[in-house]
């Protein structure tokens, strides 16, 4: 399943988040399709992520959990959308 993500920046956060994100990887289980850092606090980043299971999601949100508020969001491409809704019309 497709993810996209936005991380906030919490009040106070950290001026070494870059730094610590060029140490971290994604856990196990999730594939990065794209990871973009805005020039912006909201979102700061957003990412882009494939996962078999929501459980790697999770994890991974709960290591950035004092830096960062994020919400991650099922995302279904369009194209795909519109094929199901031609086939369901008939």
């Amino acid at each position: 399943m497709l993810f996209l993500g936005m991380m906030k920046v919490r009040a106070g956060g950290s001026q070494d988040m870059v730094a610590r994100r060029m140490q971290w990887n994604y856990p196990e289980g999730i594939r990065v399709v794209a990871e973009y850092l805005l020039m912006t606090n909201d979102p700061y980043i957003v990412a882009v992520i494939e996962a078999d299971d929501l459980m790697p999601v999770m994890m991974g949100m709960s290591e950035w959990d004092d830096l960062f508020d994020i919400t991650y969001y099922p995302a279904i491409n369009a194209e795909e959308v519109m094929e199901k809704v031609k086939q369901a019309m008939g």
